[in-house]
């Protein structure tokens, strides 16, 4: 059921907007009803980053607002008119993680000042299918520099360019990353949703840290074309929304083949454009749930009551729970190096073929990055080095045995002996286990404090995960996965839409300076 507001309630005596948890469906009521009008949406949000994100409580979590936003939103307003809406995302304003080209007047950068000027050939894919279905691409948000790629000691949300991004709970908190800044204007209400993009966590840990519902997607159900990369076998582009429902929308909207990325032929006859058909509020009764305790619980004990209190509830709405039903190779994962050294070969090979492909830059491949960090230390170094960069530029090619030998591992580990091995022997529909423990404090001197993730099986099989909010600990939200096999969105969306109807636990942020 959409939540309708009359014109009052929605605008206000001084003319802002009540803009606070608004969904899109909500928002597409209120432009049908001429309540307000796109153009309108794109101005409120825009003050709300000015009074949040650029002063206030200064989240820095967007990094560039679109110079052409509001011409935009106003050429959306006559088409509608005109026309009516082109799809649910028709007039909706939505970020982008800054590693997302566009051909535009915005910067494509993945943090550095490095690419500051450099032109993208064309729109990424995923923000092309965002313009055609009538969405305004309001800005880019913040990240960890080169998805956190760059240095072991790095913290989340710190870039070059953008600075560090807060955690709109508690100021001084970690947002996590690598897409931080997607994460918290999603969470602090300074958009109705986001694109971020992930490797390994960089959706699924901001998601969690900041109380919203963040999609990974298999690996070829959305483009990766004009993405800044780390690993085309890992890589997935997906959305931050804060229901549910709203992530569907996006993520149907970003879905589909693209002739620029090979891996989406894969998702030929696996892929919708419409993934709110399986929104189901009894999505769990008659599912069969494996609880992953091996190597994802035990690092909160605060965290694992609020993951146990959310799987019984399951069990009281029909879901039949297997518990334990762990990952057999989670440990081997965990402690194995190949996924590193995949990481490495494939950021190199695969960041130079994109900064071949750039317009009007002097930067042209990683050995560039690199020399332009240490031609740069006060702006680029300030805190921590770049050895992963080094680690990377040693590499040799991808027919390099040790790579392909490390690939061949990940998938076997992560797939047939992992996800696919225990949700054969227990005929699972998906698997949960605790997103990631509660934010911790920012820390440039040391890095990110980070431990106890479980983004890792679904991040090396390429298979999908969602988290959505479970919970607090000591006032800072907590999320749950559901991660299944390869295109197995329609049924997690049906699983995280039931568990989320029934716990409510999002909540919007307080900016709290710091925990007493």
């Amino acid at each position: 059921m959409i939540r309708t507001r009359r014109k009052a309630e929605f605008i206000h005596e001084d003319n802002t907007m009540q803009l606070e948890e608004a969904t899109i469906s909500e928002l597409q009521v209120e432009m049908t009803q001429g309540n307000v009008t796109a153009r309108q949406l794109t101005q409120g949000y825009i003050e709300r980053i000015q009074s949040l994100d650029q002063k206030g409580p200064t989240l820095r979590s967007v990094v560039e607002i679109n110079p052409d936003a509001l011409e935009i939103a106003q050429a959306l307003d006559q088409e509608r008119a005109e026309k009516g809406p082109r799809s649910p995302l028709h007039g909706i304003p939505i970020l982008l993680k800054e590693n997302i080209a566009t051909l535009d007047r915005m910067e494509t950068t993945a943090g550095s000042l490095a690419l500051l000027g450099a032109r993208p050939p064309r729109d990424a894919f995923v923000a092309r299918k965002l313009r055609e279905a009538g969405a305004v691409i309001l800005g880019k948000t913040n990240l960890s520099e080169w998805a956190n790629f760059r240095s072991e000691n790095s913290s989340s949300g710190w870039s070059g360019r953008g600075g560090q991004t807060r955690n709109p709970y508690v100021l001084d908190r970690t947002p996590c990353g690598s897409s931080s800044g997607s994460a918290v204007a999603v969470a602090a209400n300074l958009v109705a949703a986001a694109l971020g993009t992930e490797t390994d966590g960089s959706i699924l840990c901001p998601s969690s840290i900041n109380g919203v519902v963040g999609i990974k997607p298999t690996v070829g159900l959305t483009s990766r074309a004009g993405v800044i990369p780390i690993a085309h076998s890992q890589d997935s582009v997906g959305p931050f929304a804060r229901t549910v429902t709203d992530a569907a929308i996006v993520l149907g909207a970003i879905s589909g083949v693209d002739v620029h990325d090979p891996m989406t032929q894969h998702s030929v006859d696996a892929s919708f454009n419409d993934y709110m058909q399986f929104l189901n509020v009894d999505g769990l009764k008659g599912a069969r749930i494996g609880v992953c305790r091996q190597v994802y619980f035990g690092y909160s004990t605060k965290t694992d009551a609020v993951i146990n209190a959310g799987i019984e509830r399951m069990a009281v709405l029909g879901a039949t729970i297997i518990d334990h039903a762990d990952i057999p190779t989670a440990l081997q994962m965990s402690s194995s190096q190949s996924e590193f050294h995949v990481l490495l070969y494939e950021f190199k090979a695969h960041l130079n073929a994109y900064l071949e492909e750039l317009n009007e830059s002097s930067v042209r491949s990683l050995a560039d990055i690199i020399a332009f960090n240490d031609a740069h230390i006060d702006e680029e170094q300030p805190y921590f080095g770049q050895e992963i960069l080094l680690q990377a530029q040693e590499t040799t090619n991808l027919n390099d045995p040790l790579y392909l030998n490390a690939l061949a591992e990940n998938h076997r580990l992560a797939r047939q002996e992992g996800i696919d091995a225990v949700m054969d022997e227990y005929k699972l529909d998906a698997l949960v286990m605790p997103t990631r423990g509660p934010a911790w404090c920012i820390d440039w001197l040391n890095g990110d404090h980070d431990i106890g993730g479980s983004a890792q099986a679904a991040a090396l099989a390429g298979y999908p995960a969602i988290s959505v909010p479970a919970g607090f600990v000591f006032g800072l939200p907590v999320g749950i996965t559901f991660m299944g096999r390869a295109f197995s969105e329609p049924t997690l969306i049906k699983l995280a839409y039931a568990f989320e109807q029934a716990t409510k636990q999002r909540r919007p942020p307080q900016f709290l300076p710091t925990l007493k």
